[in-house]
């Protein structure tokens, strides 16, 4: 059911609780409320993180982008949406790697988020979980891992068509195989993001291919 659905629905529950005297959809209402307002914590909870992201270097957390998808989780845990859930968590376990740099509260979160979503067939939240997991196991230097989950998260976003996913996380691998001294391999693997990147106009993903190739 459409958001727009779900809101209509309680003013009709309302309606008929109040003027007809029958109250027994309005559990059914509440919960499609509940599920209205996840969707809509989790999506203001990207919009902040978008700006975070976007933002110059040394930018301030916005403090209330954590309590949105902490909102968002426990509704949803509370509605039975393993699905919602999933994605809620690795939201948190992202304010806590990304945001926080504090890896050893957040890949609990990510492991979490990575089981629920596969256990609902979520490839797109699994990806994500699958990335930063491998992230917080490259800058613990546990590199052989690290590519493993760079690679499996690379595989399932080939799979759902996600290929500026595809390319960020081919970054993530070009350092990699240059901490383990593989310089032409890392250079290949920049090439290959550089073409999918430009054949996808992510334009900002090729702003970090080129201050990799730099770097290696």
């Amino acid at each position: 059911m459409r958001i727009d659905d779900r809101i209509e629905r309680a003013r009709e529950v309302y309606a008929r609780a109040v003027f007809g005297g029958d109250t027994g959809a309005l559990g059914e209402a509440e919960r499609g409320l509940d599920a209205v307002e996840a969707d809509t914590a989790l999506a203001r909870g990207l919009i902040l993180h978008a700006r975070f992201q976007s933002a110059a270097v040394g930018a301030a957390e916005d403090p209330a982008e954590l309590p949105l998808f902490e909102r968002a989780f426990e509704l949803y845990r509370a509605l039975g949406d393993t699905r919602g859930e999933a994605e809620a968590l690795f939201w948190i376990g992202c304010v806590h790697q990304f945001i926080r740099r504090d890896d050893e509260t957040a890949v609990p979160y990510l492991e979490r988020a990575d089981r629920l979503a596969a256990q609902t067939g979520d490839k797109p939240t699994r990806a994500e979980a699958l990335r930063h997991l491998g992230i917080a196991a490259h800058a613990a230097g546990r590199l052989d891992e690290a590519r493993q989950r760079l690679e499996e998260s690379s595989r399932l976003r080939r799979e759902v068509g996600a290929l500026p996913g595809v390319a960020s996380n081919m970054i993530g691998l070009a350092y990699i195989a240059a901490a383990q001294d593989r310089r032409t391999d890392a250079l290949a693997i920049l090439d290959e993001a550089d073409a999918i990147a430009g054949a996808h106009g992510a334009h900002a993903i090729v702003r970090h291919i080129e201050q990799a190739r730099i770097r290696i």
